[in-house]
């Protein structure tokens, strides 16, 4: 391991001399520029301030796609039984809170059910319908969705 050592300007002194040097006091200057650090951090305060302000903002919006109006779904609408395409990655929780958020009501029960795309062909052209996913919402007695108004 070798030592580094500064020559003074002493030509008297025939060996090299090690210089001390003294630690400054850490004082912070209010004119120097802020560092990236001092940006990054402050950013990292601003990014946790906005989510924990996003978390009352509702995001059902992301998980209730649409409502599935077929005549399936429409006869379930007797049975207090309400179908819904959701998202993808919904799960039974986030829809039943979805739907709670969205239209009031709290369901007894949600099920869920993925559904393949279908093979569909124009002209020569083959393809391939999305995967998508349903949910059936059950509610209790008396209490209704408006879901078919305007349909």
């Amino acid at each position: 391991m070798a030592i580094f050592s500064k020559k003074t300007k002493d030509s008297s002194a025939a060996s090299p001399v090690t210089k001390e040097v003294k630690a400054k006091p850490a004082v912070a200057k209010k004119t120097e520029a802020p560092t990236m650090k001092d940006l990054y951090a402050t950013e990292a305060k601003k990014e946790k301030s906005a989510a924990k302000a996003k978390k009352g903002v509702s995001l059902a919006y992301r998980i209730l796609v649409k409502p599935l109006v077929t005549e399936k779904a429409t006869n379930l609408g007797g049975q207090n039984k309400y179908v819904f395409i959701v998202n993808i990655n919904a799960n039974k929780i986030e829809v039943a809170k979805a739907i709670d958020e969205v239209y009031g009501v709290n369901p007894i029960s949600v099920n869920i059910v993925k559904m393949k795309g279908k093979q569909v062909a124009r002209g020569r052209v083959t393809g391939r319908r999305k995967d998508f996913k349903k949910a059936i919402v059950t509610l209790k007695k008396g209490e209704t969705i408006q879901v078919y108004e305007g349909v």
